[in-house]
């Protein structure tokens, strides 16, 4: 069965992609998969534990080295990416800092967007900076920004794309195509894409990372993330991943190989709803703007018909500001409480619908000039789109909009 991940569709391949084709009689029967929960293997003999801790990534070593139940999620995320290999960590972060921590080090230098998740901007501005690391971020809408911000000393281009609230894209293809001529490591958070909407590998990227505990997931129950890759780079990583203890617990793995056997399901409702809600939204007299890819209306539309399948489950809206920017912060307020089947709560790509006014959540960690130049409006607010009836979630927005314009 050879290369089988490459003739399967996405829901196939979730339903048997962790499997291993080469070595059938390894396979477990049970066709639900085992947890185990045991921190640490014991060795038949002298040899066999030689070749059990000097083998990287050895499933039955050490638990913080890897894991039997792990290993099998990491088998179906490398296959969905369309990656040689992957490596499932605690958390999105963890995975993050494993990966920037690989491939950079005292005296290097880093490129990356103005716009990214915040754990990931407070990794590029604060930590990476205090180890001697410089980093200079860009505007991601300007493809030749990475090349111009490049330096002899550059190791890594880190890009996120959607990104994280405003939905602006980076070019993949361009930036991979700069990065592979000067031997620079490229790395695409694929979080609010999902590998049902885009696979940064088929324009040149290196890594892929996701916070699995979004779509890949998909059900607000587990925390994880994932880097993909060639077998060497995520080997790479791995050697800092044990050092830093970012390994994932077995029964999180377990809820993640659960939750992928659904995952082209699920994006598939959420694109669908994602779409009718930015349509409805985007008419409405109260919305001054909705950031979607698959609006005509967004600045990157052609770009995003280029390189993602669908639009993905994000939107962001932008309420009108009557007389300025503290009306519309407490526009934005009023809109987000007075939601009811929209949930007030942080990350996405679960079943239910979330919401976060951008402004009030970041408040206390970026500036107002960070956030103007991250495109964090006052009025923002961040939409993850569940699995809801589409006219129920118009209705609940269309009422809760009736209140955001009310004064107090």
């Amino acid at each position: 069965m050879q290369d089988a991940d490459d003739l399967l569709d996405p829901q196939s391949l979730v339903i048997h992609g962790d499997l291993d084709w080469d070595n059938p009689e390894a396979n477990d029967t049970a066709l639900a998969p085992a947890i185990w929960p045991a921190s640490t293997y014991a060795a038949r003999s002298s040899a066999e534990f030689a070749a059990m801790a000097n083998q990287p990534r050895h499933p039955r070593y050490y638990a913080r080295y890897g894991n039997p139940t792990q290993e099998r999620c990491e088998r179906l995320l490398a296959r969905l990416e369309g990656m040689e290999a992957a490596l499932l960590m605690s958390s999105g972060m963890g995975a993050m800092s494993a990966a920037l921590l690989a491939h950079a080090r005292a005296g290097d230098h880093v490129v990356a967007q103005t716009s990214h998740y915040m754990g990931t901007a407070k990794l590029l501005t604060d930590l990476l900076p205090g180890m001697g690391v410089e980093v200079t971020l860009v505007d991601q809408r300007d493809p030749q920004a990475f090349s111009k911000a490049a330096r002899k000393n550059t190791r890594m281009i880190v890009a996120e794309t959607p990104s994280n609230p405003t939905l602006a894209l980076t070019d993949l293809a361009a930036v991979a195509g700069f990065a592979s001529s000067r031997g620079i490591t490229t790395l695409a958070d694929n979080t609010f894409a999902s590998p049902i909407n885009q696979h940064p590998r088929d324009f040149g990227i290196d890594l892929v990372l996701h916070s699995a505990t979004k779509y890949l997931g998909g059900h607000s129950d587990l925390i994880a993330g994932v880097v993909c890759g060639s077998r060497a780079a995520v080997e790479k990583i791995w050697e800092r991943s044990i050092v830093l203890g970012s390994n994932v617990s077995p029964f999180n793995a377990f809820l993640l190989l659960r939750g992928l056997r659904t995952l082209p399901m699920r994006v598939a409702r959420q694109n669908e709803n994602a779409l009718a809600l930015a349509r409805f939204l985007e008419a409405h007299p109260a919305i001054a703007r909705v950031h979607y890819p698959e609006l005509a209306s967004h600045p990157q539309h052609e770009l995003a018909k280029r390189q993602m399948k669908h639009g993905g489950g994000v939107l962001s809206i932008e309420l009108k500001n009557g007389d300025g920017d503290e009306q519309g912060f407490r526009a934005a307020q009023r809109f987000v409480a007075a939601l009811k089947l929209a949930r007030n709560a942080v990350s996405l790509g679960g079943v239910e619908t979330l919401v976060v006014h951008a402004a009030s959540m970041w408040e206390a960690s970026l500036t107002p000039e960070q956030m103007r130049r991250a495109g964090i409006a006052p009025s923002l607010v961040r939409i993850a789109v569940g699995l809801e009836n589409a006219a129920d979630l118009q209705a609940d927005m269309r009422r809760a909009l009736s209140f955001s314009g009310r004064e107090e």
